[in-house]
């Protein structure tokens, strides 16, 4: 371990960030403070540290030689703001880690598919010697890592916004940009602040180190200016062309496939043999593989995983067949971007949606919603935009206000159409998070099984 720049730190947000912040600082013998806006209690090993709850003040946080700050927190809070003016050092629980860790470190970012992307390329990769460890947003603080008596060889780190945009600096051998879509651009200061932070993860690569890109024309500058430092660039998408993008989807005959590139091969696995459904979650399954292939992991070991990967909880994630239909819940899709993407699996679809909307436009659903949707439930505590959309849509709609009443109406409607919770919307109106939502939505599920 390398020693701290600091003797002691200022953390700002005690969730789950901030107190593995405090666990590390803990161990390299660092004095640290907590802060926390709001009402919270330290867990038991970290009652030894100072607490101050409520409107953070300005001057106790300018003691600190180092302040830290949880990616919950908006780095452009007033207070946060001042005290970088002033000079004092702000940074996130990313620059800590580099400071530590000295192996490969692999970084995936996106508004949309970075959990199940970074959980699929560490299953592929701890196959090669020394293994992978997977951190960050997926769930697990990146400093964890660093309590293991041996580091692991490579790193794979799941980068929000958040993260990034608090980093002075990251230089990943393998990063991929998945999307930018303006679903957390409310937490920025404004939408070019949102996408400047997600191309951090690009600022520092040089040679011999690789990016992945959307084949999309607004990335192609960001392309050739990667390539000219020497950056290996690989662009993703979906092709009707036989040959073009590193990897992604190859549509033709009305049939798909996911392929990627390896030792100037393609490889190519039909879409149907994957028990993973949609087309956005195969794309992720995609860059997975492409990751695996540039780090050496062999063809037949990314074939059998992809084929045998059944996908994460929350995310389009199958429940089984209960009161003649089947029931899928998506509700990670906390977005309209997302909710397409999962109504696009589906010919026809019965769809749960709604929550907090958090001011983004729903009108670009209407096409979609339209093609796809035969009837919808609106839960949540502000319905009035979700029944705007469907009025424009035409498509018929209950208000069913929570996802208990929402699962009996749908069982109830006379087709046995897949139903689907993709509410297209953030969950705090009723739920903790999208997690409590969707087993909230499974637990209602199951209870139709048992009341057969």
């Amino acid at each position: 371990m390398t020693a701290l720049s600091f003797s002691n730190a200022a953390i700002v947000g005690m969730g789950l960030t901030g107190c593995s912040v405090a666990r590390f600082l803990d161990r390299f013998g660092a004095s640290c403070t907590a802060f926390d806006e709001g009402a919270v209690e330290l867990p038991d090993d970290l009652k030894h540290i100072p607490l101050h709850t409520g409107v953070l003040d300005s001057a106790k946080l300018a003691e600190a030689e180092c302040i830290v700050v949880s990616p919950g927190i908006p780095w452009h809070h007033p207070v946060l703001q001042k005290l970088r003016q002033k000079g004092v050092r702000v940074v996130g629980d990313l620059d800590l880690f580099l400071e530590q860790y000295n192996g490969k470190i692999l970084t995936v970012t996106g508004t949309n598919g970075k959990t199940t992307t970074i959980t699929l390329i560490a299953v592929l990769l701890e196959t090669l010697p020394g293994g992978i460890e997977a951190a960050g947003n997926i769930g697990q603080p990146m400093l964890n890592l660093l309590d293991e008596e041996s580091l692991p060889e490579r790193v794979a780190l799941e980068l929000s916004s958040f993260q990034l945009e608090r980093c002075t600096g990251i230089r990943p051998g393998w990063a991929a940009l998945l999307n930018v879509q303006p679903d957390h651009a409310d937490m920025h200061q404004d939408a070019a602040s949102y996408l400047a932070a997600k191309l951090k993860i690009f600022e520092l690569q040089g040679e011999g180190d690789t990016a992945l890109l959307p084949d999309a024309t607004c990335w192609h500058e960001l392309a050739s200016e990667l390539a000219a430092r020497g950056v290996h660039v690989r662009r993703f998408g979906v092709t009707e062309a036989a040959h073009g993008l590193d990897t992604g989807l190859h549509t033709s005959g009305g049939k798909t496939a996911l392929f990627w590139s390896q030792n100037g091969d393609r490889h190519i696995i039909n879409c149907g043999d994957i028990p993973v459904r949609g087309s956005h979650q195969h794309m992720n399954m995609a860059v997975a593989a492409q990751a695996a292939a540039d780090f050496g992991v062999h063809a037949t070991v990314i074939r059998e995983a992809l084929t045998s990967f059944r996908g994460l909880p929350h995310r389009l994630q199958y429940l089984g067949s209960h009161a003649s239909r089947e029931w899928f819940n998506d509700s990670k899709a906390t977005n309209p971007d997302a909710a397409r993407a999962a109504l696009e699996s589906f010919d026809k679809v019965l769809w749960i949606c709604g929550g907090l909307r958090k001011g983004l436009d729903l009108s670009p659903l209407s096409q979609i919603v339209s093609q796809h949707v035969s009837h919808a439930y609106i839960i949540g505590k502000d319905t009035r935009a979700f029944a705007d959309l469907l009025e424009s849509a035409g498509v018929p709609f209950d208000v069913a206000g929570d996802v208990g009443q929402a699962v009996e109406l749908a069982a109830g409607f006379a087709e046995p159409l897949p139903t689907l919770l993709s509410p297209a919307a953030a969950s705090q109106d009723q739920f903790a998070d999208y997690a409590e939502r969707g087993q909230t939505f499974a637990d209602a599920v199951d209870k139709l099984e048992k009341a057969s």
